[in-house]
This record gives C-alpha cells, structure tokens and sequence, in this order.
C-alpha cells in the first residue's frame, strides 16, 4: 500500500511539473520546491454543489500558477 501512496504522489508530482509552462521559474523546479511553494499553502476553501473554490490570501505570490495548473490538470467535463 506504501508504495501504490508514493508511486500516485510522484505521479502528482510529475504532472504538476509538466503542466507549469516552461518560461515560468518553476518549470524546473525540484519536488520539494513544488511542494512548498505549491502544495503547503494556505487557502479558504468554498464548496458548492457545482464547484470548489479557493480564496488566497492577497499576499500569495504563486496564487496565478495554481489557478492555471488547477484548470490544465483538471478533468474534463462529461
């Protein structure tokens, strides 16, 4: 089980960095810095029956690459 939990989080890992486009700094980043800049953040999670929203904070300097890596790794509609 231990190793399905890591094999799916490096999996993550990978998309994530494949889909950040490649002109922005993080493009090569290692996952440890993708994991502190992109995964432990803080944010206000607002649930509706048709969507998941997220409110950062006005501070938040990567608030603009989470939201593009949010709609490119994201499902496609049915």
């Amino acid at each position: 089980m231990r190793l399905i939990l890591h094999t799916v989080a490096y999996w993550l890992m990978l998309t994530m960095r494949d889909a950040i486009p490649t002109a922005h700094m993080l493009a090569k980043a290692d996952f440890a810095t993708l994991r502190l800049r992109l995964l432990k953040l803080g944010a206000r999670v607002i649930e509706t029956v048709s969507r998941v929203r997220l409110a950062f904070a006005a501070a938040c300097p990567d608030a603009k690459i989470i939201r593009q890596l949010a709609t490119t790794i994201a499902p496609a509609a049915p």
